[in-house]
């Protein structure tokens, strides 16, 4: 019986350290939540090239154009239907410049979205 009650009492502690390493490791998770939502509205209002995108069903392209005075970057984003985003290469944009970057869905649908990100 003392074997038992032994035997019991280290799986409860196992098992007390596994509930604390889960709810750790997800509060963190649920504390991002809340700015997650907010990151696509901070990110748009940071953006300041003159972008346009287009698709030809599996590669999306962002064609930027630097109209300011200050040095920027920027890459393509590319939403994958049933497969993992794609992000294109970065392109430094000097004052005045443009350039294209580009990223290829390997699988699923094909591209259902192109957006850049800057830098």
């Amino acid at each position: 019986m003392n074997q038992n009650k032994t035997l019991a009492h280290r799986s409860t502690r196992l098992a007390v350290t596994l509930a604390s390493v889960v709810a750790a490791a997800t509060l963190p998770a649920a504390a991002l939540a809340p700015g997650a939502a907010a990151a696509p509205e901070a990110r748009a209002a940071a953006k300041i090239l003159t972008c346009s995108t287009d698709t030809d069903g599996w590669t999306g392209h962002a064609h930027c154009k630097n109209n300011t005075n200050v040095v920027r970057a920027f890459r393509a984003v590319v939403v994958c239907g049933a497969w993992p985003d794609a992000f294109g290469a970065w392109r430094t944009l000097k004052p005045g410049e443009s350039n294209v970057s580009s990223a290829r869905c390997f699988g699923g649908t094909g591209v259902g979205s192109v957006d850049w990100l800057e830098g």
